[in-house]
């Protein structure tokens, strides 16, 4: 039996975490670790769970690198910045491997690989996402994600930025733009997480959509990854979309 270690407990995501490793039969919550306890309870957890803060993930992280833990980090906030700060981690560590995953949910892992086939085809594409009031970071995870996929599809179609003609625009009016790709971001309490990738051509537009409206929808991902850490090449993985077969 996997001994799994939860890192923000205590959480929204850390919860629910808890409750399914709990009900799966071949893993066991051995360490229930949230703000103001010690990481020394995480040492001989087989592998580590953090959905936390994008404040505090990286130390986090840091500290089970270099205790030769396992990860599988759902914590958004990971730009090409931070994968390559824990890529510097790394080389001390030859058998360690931490999975970062922008998002659990096997309809958005398909919504994001569906977004970047669809890609090369159209000239105008954007991204908005929606999420509930207390999520602490914009753009979502998700959303840096997709954008990144969409942009490189677009480079290799050898398609240029996207047409925009605004000439004046208040702050913030057209969103951030990612590798060239606008992502506007929305928080509304009752939300969960949310992300339309709207695709637009000559006299079409094309509407990609995917709606969590549970956190248990992350949770046969979170599982997957749990159960299947130990089969990823040591080092850096970024998604499951390896270990769905997608890759």
């Amino acid at each position: 039996m996997a001994k799994v270690g939860v890192l923000g407990a205590r959480g929204r995501m850390g919860r629910e975490v808890i409750r399914a490793v709990t009900e799966a039969p071949d893993l066991e919550v051995v360490a229930e670790v949230d703000q103001g306890d010690a990481l020394d309870a995480l040492a001989g957890c087989d592998v580590v769970v953090d959905f936390t803060h994008p404040g505090v993930v990286m130390s986090n992280l840091h500290w089970c690198v270099g205790h030769d833990l396992d990860v599988v980090v759902g914590t958004s906030g990971f730009g090409e910045d931070r994968l390559g700060e824990v890529r510097g981690w790394l080389p001390g560590h030859p058998d360690l491997r931490v999975l970062v995953v922008p998002n659990f949910s096997v309809g958005a892992i398909l919504m994001m690989r569906f977004a970047a086939q669809a890609a090369r085809f159209f000239p105008s594409v954007e991204v908005i996402e929606l999420h509930h009031a207390g999520k602490a970071d914009a753009p979502s995870g998700t959303a840096l994600r997709t954008a990144s996929m969409i942009a490189a599809a677009r480079a290799a179609a050898g398609l240029g930025p996207p047409p925009d003609a605004t000439a004046s625009a208040l702050p913030g009016a057209r969103g951030t733009a990612v590798d060239d790709v606008h992502v506007h971001s929305v928080r509304v309490a009752g939300l969960v997480a949310h992300q339309e990738v709207l695709l637009g051509g000559t006299g079409e537009t094309l509407t990609i959509r995917h709606d969590s409206l549970d956190r248990a929808s992350f949770m046969p991902g979170v599982l997957l990854a749990v159960r299947r850490i130990g089969s990823l090449p040591p080092g850096l993985t970024v998604g499951l979309e390896g270990l769905l077969g997608l890759d």
